[in-house]
């Protein structure tokens, strides 16, 4: 008998327009350049396809019939017996100096302030303040939690978030009870990218505005379909320039690959 054809695979990246307190987004640039700066470079490895590179609106619930389209466009017309298909989505965390890599997304949407389209959907989680840090912190133990009960059978497997067009009513614990968590190698990811000199880190809370928003609908999106997906978070271009963060992202796409 012959031995089987390694799976090639495919990579769709997504990146966002700017938003409030961010005025020039660097995941808008990375995406819109990507394509051309790997392949002018010979930097995808044999057998990675770069299928798309798609900007999205910094929008939740307005934006979200876009968003699965752009997911099903992604894997249109794909053999998926023969191919790994990786969905990667790039944001900017305006505060970070490293890159941080998102290993999973809770079902809620609090929105610290309206996306561009004006939504600001507001889940109280009995934070008193509007102090960001001690209710993302608050945020991240019960998601934990809970995602631990999930693993153990306790939480159903069904979309909480009344943005997805079903309401919770009024229990809470409904509301915020369901993560999803990335199958991609994060920690094998993370070592290549060090090896290659990057400052990197690894994260458990991708906050609880369009990033989280879009994560959670892609996780879900790729378990129905048998993918992956990730979220990575870069910093500012004035914190590292545009260059090196074109570099990183290439060689991001080939620790994904090397490690499906």
């Amino acid at each position: 008998m012959g031995s089987q054809e390694p799976k090639t695979v495919t990579i769709n990246v997504t990146g966002f327009k700017k938003f409030q307190g961010i005025a020039h987004n660097p995941t808008e640039t990375i995406v819109n350049n990507l394509k051309n700066f790997v392949e002018s470079k010979g930097l995808l490895p044999a057998g990675v396809t770069l299928r798309s590179c798609t900007v999205l609106e910094t929008a939740g619930n307005g934006a979200l019939p876009v968003l699965l389209k752009v997911l099903e466009s992604g894997i249109s017309g794909i053999d998926t017996k023969n191919e790994h298909v990786i969905w990667l989505h790039l944001g900017v965390d305006g505060g970070a100096r490293k890159f941080t890599l998102e290993q999973q997304a809770v079902n809620e949407a609090s929105f610290f302030c309206p996306d561009e389209l004006g939504w600001q959907p507001m889940v109280d989680y009995g934070c008193s303040s509007f102090n960001l840090s001690k209710c993302f912190s608050v945020t991240l133990l019960i998601s934990i939690s809970l995602c631990l009960l999930f693993t153990f059978g306790v939480c159903s497997d069904s979309p909480l978030l009344p943005t997805m067009g079903e309401s919770p009513g009024n229990d809470r614990n409904l509301c915020r009870a369901y993560c999803h968590l990335t199958t991609c190698s994060v920690e094998a990811i993370l070592r290549f990218l060090k090896n290659k000199g990057y400052a990197a880190t690894t994260s458990n809370d991708a906050g609880l505005f369009i990033c989280n928003y879009v994560y959670y609908h892609s996780l879900r999106f790729a378990e129905q379909k048998g993918h992956k997906s990730l979220f990575v978070h870069v910093p500012l271009f004035s914190t590292i320039n545009e260059e090196t963060q074109m570099q990183f992202v290439a060689s991001l796409l080939e620790a994904i690959a090397s490690t499906c």
